[in-house]
C-alpha cells in the first residue's frame, strides 16, 4: 500500500519535528555519570545454569537452595548499584526459605521423582516485577502516592510459582504505571542496561530485563499489554513469551486493566535459558495451560515458516536497523539449512496502522472482543491514565503537570505526563478504517499462521536506545504492542550482539493456543545462535 503525498509530508514533518527536540535534548539534558563502565564478570558457576538445572541438582542434593540462593544474593549485591534492577530485596526471609527446602529434601522419602512432579521448582530463586503482588513487598509501579502500599497476598500467578517451590528474592523496577518502554519513576529511579548503563533496560518489565540479563537472577515474572515483556527481554539479551490471551491470570497487578484492555494484557514468563519458558508457563497457567499441549512434540520441520521484515513502512515509527535485518536474515538462512524448509517472505500492509490500531483498541471499552458503539463508549470509557496518576492523591490535570515538571516540582515522569496529554486529544470515535484494517489484518494472521505457521517479526526498529530517547520516537514499540491485540502468542528470542556489543533479537509469532510452536523455535535458535550472552564478556556477533 503506497503512502500518499499527504502522509510522506507528515513524516518528514514529524522527523524534522522530533530531530531539534532531540537536539534541543542532548544540549541541556544532564549526563549520566558511571564510575564503572561494566559489570563484573561471574564467577559463581551456579549463576551459568539454568532454573531447570539448578532445580535437578537441589533435588539431587549436589547443591543446597541455600548455596544457590545465596549465590543470587551476592550477584544482586555485586550488579545492583551499577543498574538499579531490584527496587526491595526479601533475602532473609528468601534464606530462611531455602533452609527449609534443604530440610525437607533431606526428610523426602519420596524420592527425587515426586519431588520433580510436586514441586518443580523448589529451591530455585526467581524474582518479580514490582507491579505484582508479592507478600511484603511494596506495589507502588512507581507511583509515589503509593509509596507505603505493602502488598498482603501474592498474585495468582506468583502464588502458581510460590507453590512450586520458587523462592523469591525481591521486586524489580517497572516504568510508572506500566505504561512507558524506559523503567523510570520518581519513586525507585532509572534502572540501567547491563550491557552499556547510558542505555535502557526497556519497560515495563524492565527491571526484571536488566537483572536476568545482568546473570543476577534466571527467572523473573513480567506483564505485557504493548510489549513490556519482549521489548526489556530484547534490550538485555534474554527470553521472555506473551501468552495466547487468557491463559495466565492478570489478576494482582497494578494498574488493573480497564475496557478492551482487560483482553490485550498479559502476564508471563522471563528467563535466561530457553528451556524455562515451557515448565514457567506450565506453572502460571495453571489448569489454563493444558489449552496449550505444552508437552506435545513440536517437529520443526514440519511447520511453515515465514518472516516479515517491517512493517511496510510507517511514517510514525523508525526503519528497522540494518544489523537487525541482517540478524533476521540469517535465522532464516540457518531454518533453510537445518530444517530443509523455506522460509517465505511477506509483507503485510495492514502493519503499516499498527500503532492506530493499538491506540484505538486501547481507548475502547469492548466487550467479548468486540468494540462498541460510540454511545456505549461515552457511557464506559476505560480508566484513564490522568486517572490512575491519580490513585491515592490529588486530581492530575495533565496540562498543571507539565507546567510543574518544567518547574521542577512535578511528581510524575515526563513520559507519564505525555501519555496523560495525548489522552486529552484522542478521538472518542474510532476510525472506521483503522477498525477495518484492525479486521483484515487480524483475519489475515489467523489465516496465515493457522496451526502450524511461525513468523519472524522484528522485535524493535532500534538496537537498545540511550537513556530518554524513546520520548522522541514514542510509537517504535507498535512492533510489539500489535500482538497484543491480536492476542497472538509471541516469544523473545536473543539472537547474539551487534557490533556495539548490544543484544539483538527476533519475535517468534505463532496462531493462537499454539505458544509450543513459537517455544520450540525458541529452544532451536538458542541452540543456533548462543542465546543469552554475559555482559562485558564478549562483543562477538550472531
Amino acid at each position: 500500500m503506497a503512502s500518499t503525498r499527504f502522509e510522506r509530508f507528515l513524516g518528514r514533518l514529524l522527523r524534522a519535528v522530533v530531530w531539534m527536540l532531540f537536539a534541543a535534548f542532548k544540549l541541556f539534558a544532564p549526563q549520566q555519570r558511571h564510575g564503572v563502565s561494566r559489570l563484573p564478570p561471574i564467577t559463581n558457576p551456579l549463576l551459568l545454569l539454568s532454573a531447570m538445572q539448578l532445580a535437578r541438582k537441589i533435588r539431587r542434593k549436589a547443591v543446597t537452595s541455600v548455596e544457590v540462593v545465596q549465590a543470587y544474593i551476592d550477584r544482586i549485591q555485586e550488579v545492583n548499584p551499577l543498574i538499579n534492577a531490584m527496587v526491595k530485596d526479601r533475602f532473609s526471609a528468601a534464606l530462611q526459605e531455602a533452609g527449609q527446602v534443604d530440610k525437607l529434601i533431606e526428610e523426602e522419602t519420596g524420592g527425587e521423582e515426586v519431588l520433580e512432579d510436586r514441586l518443580p521448582l523448589l529451591g530455585v530463586p526467581i524474582t518479580v516485577k514490582e507491579a505484582f503482588a508479592l507478600q511484603g513487598m511494596p506495589n507502588s509501579t512507581g507511583l509515589l502516592t503509593r509509596r507505603d502500599l505493602v502488598s498482603g497476598v501474592d498474585a495468582p500467578s506468583v502464588a502458581l510459582l510460590k507453590r512450586a517451590g520458587a523462592i523469591p528474592l525481591g521486586v524489580t523496577n517497572c516504568s510508572e504505571l506500566c505504561m512507558w518502554l524506559e523503567s523510570h519513576n520518581h519513586l525507585y529511579g532509572i534502572t540501567n542496561n547491563p550491557y552499556d548503563f547510558e542505555r535502557i533496560a526497556g519497560g515495563s518489565s524492565g527491571g526484571e530485563g536488566s537483572i536476568l540479563g545482568a546473570g543476577a537472577s534466571v527467572i523473573g515474572v513480567g506483564s505485557d499489554i504493548g510489549g513490556s515483556i519482549r521489548i526489556p527481554c530484547f534490550f538485555n539479551g534474554v527470553f521472555g513469551h506473551k501468552p495466547s490471551t487468557g491463559i495466565v491470570s492478570n489478576d494482582g497487578q497494578y494498574p488493573p486493566a480497564s475496557g478492551l484492555q482487560i483482553g490485550f494484557l498479559c502476564t508471563g514468563p522471563m528467563c535466561r535459558y530457553a528451556e524455562d519458558l515451557i515448565p514457567m508457563l506450565s506453572i502460571m497457567g495453571g489448569p489454563n495451560a493444558n489449552k496449550l499441549c505444552l508437552s506435545a512434540e513440536v517437529d520443526l520441520k514440519k511447520l511453515r515458516f515465514f518472516s516479515v521484515p517491517h512493517n511496510g513502512g510507517s511514517h510514525l515509527v523508525s526503519p528497522v536497523d540494518a544489523q537487525l535485518l541482517q540478524a533476521q536474515k540469517m535465522v532464516v538462512r540457518r531454518l533453510e539449512a537445518d530444517l530443509g524448509v523455506k522460509v517465505q517472505e511477506l509483507f503485510i500492509p495492514q502493519l503499516k496502522y499498527s500503532f492506530q490500531i493499538w491506540g484505538t483498541m486501547m481507548a475502547s471499552p469492548g466487550k467479548d472482543g468486540k468494540v462498541m458503539t460510540n454511545e456505549f463508549i461515552k457511557m464506559n470509557p476505560p480508566t484513564t491514565f490522568a486517572e490512575l496518576m491519580s490513585e491515592g492523591g490529588k486530581k492530575v490535570w495533565p496540562v498543571w503537570e507539565l507546567f510543574k515538571w518544567l518547574l521542577g516540582f512535578s511528581s510524575h515522569t515526563i513520559a507519564a505526563i505525555g501519555l496523560a496529554l495525548v489522552e486529552l486529544f484522542q478521538s472518542s470515535h474510532p476510525s472506521p478504517f483503522i477498525l477495518q484494517q484492525k479486521e483484515s489484518l487480524q483475519q489475515e494472521m489467523e489465516e496465515l499462521l493457522g496451526t502450524d505457521g511461525v513468523l519472524l517479526y522484528p522485535s524493535h526498529p532500534q538496537i537498545t536506545p540511550k537513556h530518554h530517547h524513546p520520548i522522541f520516537t514514542p510509537f517504535n514499540f507498535c512492533y510489539t504492542g500489535i500482538f497484543n491485540i491480536l492476542g497472538l502468542p509471541v516469544t523473545q528470542c536473543p539472537l547474539g550482539l551487534s557490533k556495539e556489543g548490544l543484544p539483538l533479537g527476533v519475535q517468534i509469532v505463532t496462531g493462537k493456543l499454539q505458544d509450543r510452536l513459537s517455544l520450540a523455535t525458541a529452544l532451536y535458535l538458542e541452540k543456533a545462535f548462543g542465546g543469552w550472552r554475559e555482559p562485558g564478556k564478549t562483543t562477538a556477533k550472531p
